[in-house]
This record gives C-alpha cells, sequence and structure tokens, in this order.
C-alpha cells in the first residue's frame, strides 16, 4: 500500500476520508520539512452517527465537533510522523480553502463557495496532515460543475442570498429568522441540498441543522 491509502486505512474507521492531496510550498507558512499536505473530510454515509456517539459529543462541553476532530486526527498525524492542522483555532489561520483548490478534487462553483468532487456543495473539511514525505499524488479530477447542466444551485436560494454573485450573509440571517426559512435551518441550506453531488452524498439532515444553528447563533 502507498502511504496515502494506509493513511486513508487508518482513517476509515473514525468515517473520514481523503478528500485531497497537494505539494506544499513556502507561500503555506509551514516549515519547509513538510513537503505533502493531505485534507480529510467526512466519509458519508456515517460520519454523524459515528461521531454523535463519541465522548466529545457526551461530555456536556463546547465545541465537540472540533475537539473530536483534534484528537482523532491528532492521532492519525502521530500515527504517520505528520503534523495535524485544522480550520478552526488559530492563530495561525491555515488557508484550507487555497489548499481545497490545490489539491484537485474542489473547485470554485457557480455560486463561489467550494464543490468537492464527492461531497458537492457540503464540502468540508476537518482537517489536515502535513508529511515530510514528497508522495505521489493522484490525477486531478475534472471540475464537476462543467459538466452540470442545470446549475440548480444558483436558484435555490428563496431570497437570492448565495448565487452567482456571491454570498449576501445578512439576507441569509434575515431570511433564516423568518418562518419561511425554518426549511433552510432544520434541512440545511438549499442550495447546497440543490447540488446533484450534495443529494448523492449521504449527509444527514441532524448534521446539516446543527451547523446551521451555529453559524444562525
Amino acid at each position: 500500500m502507498t502511504l496515502l491509502q494506509d493513511i486513508a486505512a487508518r482513517a476509515a474507521p473514525h468515517r473520514l476520508g481523503l478528500f485531497g492531496a497537494l505539494r506544499l510550498s513556502a507561500e503555506d507558512g509551514l516549515p519547509p520539512v513538510w513537503r505533502t499536505l493531505v485534507l480529510l473530510g467526512p466519509e458519508e454515509p456515517g460520519f454523524w452517527a459515528h461521531l454523535t456517539a463519541q465522548p466529545e459529543w457526551a461530555d456536556g462541553q463546547a465545541d465537540p465537533v472540533d475537539r473530536w476532530s483534534a484528537r482523532v486526527i491528532g492521532q492519525i498525524a502521530h500515527a504517520f510522523g505528520g503534523l495535524p492542522l485544522f480550520p478552526f483555532g488559530g492563530p495561525p489561520h491555515h488557508p484550507f480553502f487555497r489548499w481545497a483548490l490545490r489539491s484537485g478534487r474542489a473547485f470554485a462553483s457557480p455560486v463561489a463557495i467550494l464543490v468537492h468532487d464527492r461531497a458537492g456543495l457540503f464540502a468540508s473539511y476537518r482537517g489536515a496532515i502535513a508529511l515530510s514525505e514528497e508522495v505521489d499524488l493522484p490525477p486531478p479530477v475534472p471540475n464537476p460543475c462543467d459538466s452540470c447542466a442545470a446549475k440548480p444551485c444558483l436558484t435555490a436560494c428563496p431570497v437570492g442570498a448565495l448565487g452567482h454573485k456571491g454570498y449576501d450573509v445578512p439576507a441569509c440571517h434575515g431570511f433564516l429568522d423568518r418562518p419561511e426559512g425554518q426549511d433552510c435551518l432544520n434541512r440545511g441550506c438549499g442550495v447546497r441540498r440543490a447540488c446533484p453531488l450534495s443529494k448523492a452524498y449521504g449527509r444527514v439532515e441532524e448534521q446539516s441543522a446543527y451547523h446551521m444553528r451555529l453559524f444562525h447563533k
């Protein structure tokens, strides 16, 4: 098995998958000893059921998802002599959006947010592992939006808060405060759900509702 396959096998029992890999450079702000970066994201179906059965979810403390991510990805990184990195906490604040675009598996969608070749507009990253090895990278995949003729993401938002012009955050929050916004609040962003890849990904509505409520505090 290759190193990337070994990491994938170690991550799989935690319902984490390899969401991309890239070669690190000086612009990433890490010491030059780190050569390769592996991005980890929720492996569906099954991620939410696994995570909510973990001790971090049951202990009543704040930020259970982030604390679980730090523990599990930290353990995986340690097993391979790597450095765990996260999109939360900091400083420093790591450029996960830029890393995702360089991974060959994520792209800027027509609504400007990330689209992943498997997760669609439900693209998210629980963390990353920097490796000292310069491993062979998988070839990039085609941008899935190029073959999506309908592009339902562009018209899915009832108030036009998320579209080709970008994200109007105040308009989104305003809509979520209204009765008609409860569908997005309880089931997840309608734009993200409209993506054909998102529909096939297997993310449960409970997970989307959890993150929407954190966003709309």
